[in-house]
């Protein structure tokens, strides 16, 4: 019998998680460790409880202790006020900035610290103020420009790529909602009648029932994660036994209901990503969207499509990022630790995005300023600014001529690890965007070796000098890079700058596989 003072209620184990770690920690928070295992579930007199003992593990990564092994790892220059660990995921992605995927982008809370104009032990000056000017000339999904609106401040991206710059200024557009609301109503409309011509919706209530009574059977929540934590199954062994065990029960239905998994060519990623039924209901969907009149609405809406397609590659949930081979049949998945299936269909997905981005712009639209906010499609290194942008929007390019940019915060792309355009490869074979991957600075095609990293030094040197010539004198520019070849320092003396100062912060809830301690440093430069 366990002693009456080692045990909590979920409610009680809310309260004291939330007390030790100086966080809110929700009873959903609580529920939530114990169906995926964390800690273990007690059942007394029919209420669920749980171990202190096991909550103290759990969160013994917190009070200082991650801070400290941090450091141990990274050094004691380590800023850890810029970890930002007090913020909720829901908080780091609010509003607009979860309104697409995208790999490789910065916080919103790190944007707004050197952007507003607090003042603390590390930030002793401020920089900029309402209405000025930013610049991003490496805009990515546009976190610059969006908190930029919300500050007060104008603000200017620029992209090489022609997708970017889609989702960067359907972020910071305004929008009729209910144009938005009643396009998408009606297109879902249509989805549902088209797919009730086919046997999809039949076949998969018919997979997921089977799915259903064998992962109550083999794989119980929370037991079987729970166990598995605890070293007491062997998961690939008896995961991959399972998945056998299914396959017969799955290819008697695809047999019945006449499934097509593969489509018949796989010349382009959406011949090879995607299955017949769902690459069908993408282009209906999408021939429906151009019967849109309103041009806002249009981008918006394929925004939702491109992201609903996105989730629903023919991959399997623990390899959404690196894409090994297409999955046409259900797999043991030990993200959720059971038997999971590929996706026969988008609605569900284009359903769930088309609520959560009406939602996404109507929050940002009580937050944002009636300040100007736009992306340019360009090269960096070369875009004449205040022409292209005069161009776009006479108004901001004229106000932009007139005073000129006050700085620059960006993340530029690091040495050969992302390719930027091939992660969105989905949405250039449906839109047909033309691709200019040779144009990106430090792709991953071109390595790690000694030629990558001096055309990566001259690339970013090339655009510093160019984008220079659109900043007022006294000019601040914040750089966010991992700089593990150190070299910044040789950039800013390239671009005729000097780094007045560098703020090393520790990234944390990385979504790459490998979780080691990892850091970022903030260049600060000014004119030389």
């Amino acid at each position: 019998m366990i002693e009456t003072e080692e045990i909590l209620s979920i409610k009680e184990a809310s309260v004291w998680a939330t007390k030790h770690i100086g966080r809110m920690v929700t009873t959903s928070n609580i529920s939530y460790l114990i169906q995926y295992g964390r800690i273990k579930k007690i059942e007394e007199k029919g209420s669920i409880q749980v171990l202190k003992e096991d909550l103290e593990q759990y969160y013994k990564s917190y009070n200082g202790y991650r801070e400290m092994s941090y450091k141990d790892q990274l050094g004691n220059d380590l800023n850890w006020a810029l970890s930002f660990d007090q913020y909720k995921e829901a908080e780091t992605t609010k509003h607009v900035h979860r309104l697409h995927p995208y790999k490789g982008k910065f916080i919103p809370q790190l944007v707004e610290y050197f952007l507003d104009n607090h003042i603390d032990k590390f930030k002793t000056e401020t920089y900029f103020k309402k209405g000025d000017i930013i610049l991003d000339p490496f805009s990515g999904s546009g976190t610059t420009m969006v908190q930029a609106s919300e500050l007060g401040m104008h603000a200017v991206g620029i992209d090489i790529s022609i997708f970017n710059a889609l989702i960067a200024n359907c972020k910071v557009a305004k929008y009729n909602l209910i144009d938005v609301q009643a396009e998408i109503a009606r297109i879902t409309n249509k989805l549902k009648e088209f797919l009730s011509k086919s046997h999809t919706v039949q076949f998969e209530e018919e997979l997921l029932h089977a799915l259903y009574e064998f992962n109550t059977k083999y794989f119980p929540v929370p037991e079987y994660k729970y166990r598995l934590r605890q070293g007491l199954i062997n998961e690939n062994k008896y995961g991959t036994e399972k998945e056998k065990e299914f396959l017969p029960a799955y290819n008697s239905l695809v047999k019945k209901y006449k499934v097509k998994l593969r489509q018949d060519n796989s010349d382009t990623f959406l011949d090879k990503w995607y299955s017949q039924h769902i690459r069908n209901e993408i282009h209906f969907v999408f021939d429906e969207i151009k019967k849109i009149k309103n041009s806002d609405t249009k981008k918006i809406i394929n925004v939702v499509l491109s992201r609903t397609i996105r989730s629903c590659r023919a991959t399997t949930h623990y390899d959404l990022a690196t894409l090994i081979e297409p999955v046409t049949a259900p797999y043991y998945c030990g993200k959720h630790g059971k038997v999971c299936k590929p996706l026969f269909s988008i609605l569900k997905w284009w359903d769930s995005y088309s609520r959560d981005t009406l939602k996404r712009l109507a929050d940002f639209d009580i937050l944002r300023t009636n300040t100007f906010q736009y992306c340019l499609t360009g090269d960096s290194r070369s875009i004449d600014i205040f022409k292209e942008l005069k161009a776009k929007n006479p108004a901001f390019g004229e106000l932009a001529e007139k005073q000129k940019i006050k700085g620059i915060f960006s993340s530029p792309p690091y040495v050969g690890l992302i390719d930027y355009h091939e992660q969105h490869a989905y949405a250039y074979d449906l839109f047909g965007f033309e691709r200019k991957d040779k144009l990106e600075i430090g792709p991953m095609f071109k390595g790690q070796g000694k030629a990558a990293k001096e055309n990566y030094l001259q690339g970013i040197s090339d655009v510093l000098k160019n984008c220079k010539k659109y900043l007022v004198e006294d000019y601040d520019v914040f750089l966010v890079a991992n700089d593990k070849y150190n070299m910044y320092p040789t950039i800013a003396e390239n671009a005729g700058m000097r780094v007045h100062n560098q703020f090393k912060r520790p990234v944390l809830n990385r979504s790459e596989k490998d979780k080691a301690a990892y850091s970022e440093i903030i260049f600060h430069m000014k004119r030389k």
